[in-house]
């Protein structure tokens, strides 16, 4: 019994690394609070990435007709609507810019966005996306908190509007002498002015992207999670079985 309970202990252990990693990077994010159930949401999303991300960023793994079936897309509605470069519903979901060319545009080519959202986490993008800010001193003429010094343009600025930083000043100066250390400067991004959606309406798109980025990234996601508690139920009710039979097996030894 006592090894049997060693084992299952060490098999949560070794899963621990895996969960770290998937949980992305430590920097304060908010809740996209995706739901990959929602058929809606992830057509908005898809729209989305192919209207302001596709030039730019591949999802070089996911093929259009794949993505038309589970999102529920008639393929005759995908080809017209969600392809306009003139592929093959079979083909893979890819752009035409050279990596070279794009390298030296961005400083470095940017990056396929298939496993994206488990690289880095669904909240860590659905924050990325709200928190660009104007920043003259960099190539594009933003910068972004979550990201800093980031080298993309902000392509849904038209959407959003502009932010601006604002750094609040803290209230107590150091003052080494008395033993008084300096406060850290306190930073907020004022509301976005000039877009076309209100705040509510950008957060929902930002959210519909972030939904299907992580879709993409794992498209069998809900079919895996729905499997993993069968497969729970039965190691618990096996694990009974074992048990039993192992002290129906020992009773004449102890």
């Amino acid at each position: 019994m006592k090894k049997l309970i060693l084992a299952f202990a060490l098999s949560i252990a070794a899963l621990a690394p895996s969960a770290a990693f998937a949980a992305g990077p430590s920097v304060p994010v908010d809740k996209a609070n995706n739901d990959l159930s929602d058929k809606e949401s992830l057509k908005r999303g898809f729209q989305t990435y192919i209207n302001y991300c596709l030039g730019c960023h591949q999802l070089q793994y996911q093929r259009y007709n794949r993505t038309f079936t589970d999102l529920g897309i008639e393929e005759a509605d995908g080809v017209e609507n969600y392809m306009y470069t003139g592929e093959k519903s079979g083909d893979h979901i890819t752009n035409t810019m050279p990596k070279k060319d794009a390298a030296k545009w961005f400083g470095t080519a940017p990056p396929d966005l298939t496993l994206i959202a488990r690289l880095k986490s669904p909240d860590y993008i659905y924050t990325y996306l709200r928190t660009f800010y104007i920043d003259e001193s960099r190539p594009f003429g933003v910068n972004n908190t979550t990201f800093k010094d980031v080298g993309m343009p902000h392509v849904l600025q038209d959407l959003q509007g502009i932010q601006v930083k604002v750094v609040d000043k803290p209230a107590i100066a150091a003052d080494p002498e008395n033993g008084i250390k300096a406060q850290a400067e306190v930073s907020h991004l004022e509301p976005a002015r000039g877009g076309t959606l209100t705040t509510e309406e950008y957060d929902d798109l930002v959210r519909d992207l972030t939904n299907f980025l992580e879709y993409v990234g794992e498209p069998n996601k809900l079919e895996r999670k729905s499997l993993g508690y069968w497969v729970i139920a039965f190691l618990f009710f096996f694990f009974i079985i074992a048990y039993l039979l192992k002290k129906e097996y020992w009773k004449d030894v102890h």
